[in-house]
C-alpha cells in the first residue's frame, strides 16, 4: 500500500502526451491545450500508486511524485 505521496506538474515541461490522464484519472486530467493539470495533490493507496506509475510514464519528466 502506498502511503500519502504529494503530486506537482511543471506545466511549462508538458508536451501533452496525456499519459498521466491515461494512467491516473483520478489526479491528472489534461486543458483543452492538452497541457497536464493536476487535480488532487496528495493521493494514497491504489490512487497514489497510478500517480507514481504516471510520473515513471511521463516522457517529458513534467509529473513528479514524492512519497
Amino acid at each position: 500500500m502506498v502511503r500519502a505521496v504529494r503530486v506537482t506538474a511543471d506545466r511549462d515541461v508538458c508536451v501533452g502526451a496525456g499519459l498521466c490522464a491515461l494512467t491516473a484519472p483520478e489526479v491528472f486530467d489534461q486543458d483543452d491545450d492538452g497541457v497536464v493539470t493536476v487535480l488532487l495533490t496528495e493521493p494514497d493507496g491504489e490512487t497514489g500508486a497510478a500517480a507514481l506509475e504516471a510520473a515513471a510514464l511521463c516522457p517529458s519528466g513534467a509529473v513528479r511524485v514524492t512519497e
